[in-house]
């Protein structure tokens, strides 16, 4: 049984599909592997429910349909469902969930919570600062939500008291001092930022137990190794990953 892994899906705004077929992920991992896929999920800006793009929309949902696995995002920082009130769902990984569409099933994941999926022990982080807003882009919006609420961190920090071991860590960004490192804390073509979501967990990166985080945000496919702390930081964008049991 296994985990499948990737990053940013925009919505399928530049062909994010195309890596995330049927097709394409037999292709990739043979029919067998393909086969013990039982979750997908995306390292946020999912992108689902975008407005006035309900016949993209319709057409990822067909595409992703013809998978026989749900699908489950990260929360990310460009994400509709940020200023929209969804309802939740049991869909048996230990918590509850922000759900999209039913079938294929889509859904998010909320932020600071703990879920087993296939086995492993996942913490969910989420959120990052967008730099974007500045250049007006038509038609994209952005939400105060996509930083995490002063409840929210107390509630994570609270958890990591009594609970720090987990098997991964699924986030959007990841923490500041890996982002630094990775890519000089730059955006191309962008300006130094500080970012409280990376700040945040750089936080939690200290406070906790696990073999790796997985990361989206950064549109870029890295991996960076810390030997002293005997774990890996993974981020996706045009590559995926399966996570095997």
């Amino acid at each position: 049984m296994s985990v499948l892994l990737s990053g940013d899906f925009h919505g399928n705004a530049v062909g994010e599909l195309s890596i995330l077929t049927a097709k394409y992920l037999r292709s990739k991992y043979g029919v067998e592997k393909y086969k013990s896929i039982t979750m997908h999920v995306i390292l946020g800006d999912g992108g689902f429910l975008w407005p006035g793009n309900d016949r993209y929309d319709a057409f990822n949902y067909r595409t992703l349909a013809r998978r026989p696995f749900p699908v489950l995002s990260v929360i990310g920082n460009h994400e509709p469902m940020l200023g929209m009130t969804l309802p939740e769902a049991d869909i048996g990984i230990g918590g509850a969930v922000y759900l999209v569409h039913k079938k294929p099933l889509v859904a998010y994941l909320k932020r600071g919570k703990v879920y087993q999926i296939d086995g492993f022990k996942f913490l969910v982080m989420g959120g990052a600062l967008s730099i974007d807003r500045e250049y007006r882009i038509p038609g994209r919006s952005w939400w105060k939500e996509e930083y995490w609420s002063a409840r929210e961190r107390a509630d994570l920090l609270e958890l990591l008291e009594t609970e720090n071991e987990f098997d991964y860590v699924l986030s959007h960004t990841g923490p500041d001092s890996v982002n630094f490192g990775l890519f000089g804390g730059l955006f191309p073509g962008s300006q130094k930022f500080t970012d409280e979501v990376a700040e945040l967990n750089e936080t939690v990166d200290a406070k906790i137990n696990c073999k790796g985080w997985f990361c989206g945000h950064w549109h870029q496919d890295r991996l960076y190794r810390d030997e002293a702390k005997q774990r890996f930081y993974q981020y996706l964008y045009r590559d995926v990953e399966l996570l095997e049991r």
